[in-house]
């Protein structure tokens, strides 16, 4: 049986859906896939029927796997000299940066202890941050292939030793057109055929509950869901809030999701005075999450960096208007006047007279059988069943997957050493 170790820096985790259902997806297709998680998981309850308790956990380091792992890396340094040289001889990485990459390659030699025995032939990390070096130090040591799946901020923001890991993949799959290109244009030695492009997608609503002529039961209302981090720029928002109150806009914006940001978004809410304007939530469950959506009139992203996010096509999915910056892989989700709103990245005025127009056209509407809008909302669902469909997406991803991973579609990088599989079975 066809064996994949899958790695992810942790799983499972609410916040990131897909890792599950593309696990469930493989073994579906009756492949044996073991899931991985580096750092231990919030809890033990499961993500998309998947729970934490049938996963690899690399934390808490155990002591006597750690000295199986350093004998291994002391066995089978040859195989990570490539890698020792990239980090302590080249790049322009920090003296921190280069210890961590040093303390990951201690850690993929954890991994691939923890996988003695399972018989693996491949690798996959979701993600392309360290627990991508981990998976690949892993796959290395083995002797099996290693590929990677890449989003947004791990590519655009915290690539680090991204070009060895692209280098030294099978292949890696990304999320959108956009991502494809900026590889191919910032890392100009990789083989363009190694890059494939895999959306993400959702389920379409079966059926859609429009409410626009009940507006009157509630204000107009916002609504954000994100990860309370620096990158989602949830700030931005809370500014634009206060922009909208001193316009005289009746209205009320939620935001679920929780972070680190946290405290500082609830300080500028105190000192911007929207207590009763903007709301955090915190976690939302999926059944909140189903509330949420229907009473919206927009959902609104302001992310700084983005791949193609879930929140949009959900929203779309239920036939909302939706408003996001004209950022990375999000045009080819959001079309501009036809499936949704975009704004100019950054620019508060833009945001603030581009809600104010939609809180205008969505007052008229009542006045026409078929509005504008309506047409946005039609349009967004299409592009979401044609395009971002999670079933057909899921269906695309493990067809390309397993056909890459075949053993006539792919050698093996130069670290393999068949001869030495004794000595690693006798640490």
């Amino acid at each position: 049986m066809l064996t994949i170790a899958y790695l992810a820096n942790q799983f499972p985790a609410a916040v990131e859906p897909y890792v599950a259902e593309e696990i469930q997806e493989l073994r579906r297709r009756g492949v044996r896939v073991i899931a991985g998680s580096v750092r231990r998981p919030h809890s033990r309850e499961a993500a998309n029927g998947l729970s934490s308790s049938e996963n690899l956990c690399i934390e808490p380091i155990r002591p006597r796997i750690l000295l199986r792992a350093l004998g291994l890396v002391f066995l089978r340094w040859k195989l990570l000299s490539s890698l020792l040289t990239r980090v302590l001889l080249q790049g322009t990485e920090s003296p921190k940066r280069r210890a961590k990459a040093l303390l990951h390659i201690c850690l993929g030699a954890y991994y691939a202890v923890q996988l003695q025995g399972h018989r693996v032939d491949h690798i996959h990390a979701h993600h392309g941050y360290f627990g991508s070096w981990i998976a690949m130090v892993a796959a290395r040591l083995l002797g099996v292939g290693f590929s990677l799946t890449l989003h947004g901020s791990d590519l655009l923001l915290n690539g680090a030793y991204l070009d060895t890991k692209l280098k030294y993949c099978c292949f890696c799959v990304t999320i959108s057109e956009y991502n494809r290109r900026y590889i191919l244009e910032h890392f100009c030695a990789i083989d363009q055929g190694k890059i494939l492009v895999a959306r993400l997608g959702t389920d379409v609503a079966v059926c859609i509950e429009h409410q626009r002529f009940a507006r009157s039961a509630h204000p107009f209302t916002l609504l954000a869901v994100g990860r309370l981090h620096a990158v989602k720029d949830h700030a931005f928002l809370i500014r634009a809030c206060a922009r909208l109150r001193d316009f005289g806009l009746d209205f009320e914006c939620t935001i679920g999701g929780e972070g680190p940001e946290r405290q500082h978004l609830e300080s500028l809410i105190r000192q911007h005075h929207l207590y009763d304007r903007v709301r955090l939530l915190g976690q939302v469950t999926r059944q909140q999450m189903d509330s949420l959506y229907r009473r919206a009139d927009v959902v609104v992203l302001t992310s700084r960096s983005e791949g193609i996010p879930l929140v949009l096509m959900e929203a779309m999915a239920r036939g909302k208007i939706v408003l996001a910056p004209a950022i990375t892989g999000i045009p080819e989700l959001v079309i501009p006047g036809k499936t949704g709103l975009l704004y100019a990245p950054g620019e508060l005025k833009n945001f603030v007279a581009t809600v104010l127009f939609l809180k205008t056209r969505m007052q008229e509407e009542g006045r026409n059988a078929v509005s504008r809008l309506d047409w946005i909302r039609h349009a967004a669902r299409v592009q979401v069943l044609h395009n971002f469909s999670r079933r057909k997406n899921l269906s695309r991803f493990a067809d390309q997957f397993l056909q890459l991973i075949t053993p006539e579609h792919f050698a093996v990088q130069d670290w393999s050493f068949p001869h030495e599989d004794l000595i690693l079975q006798q640490i």
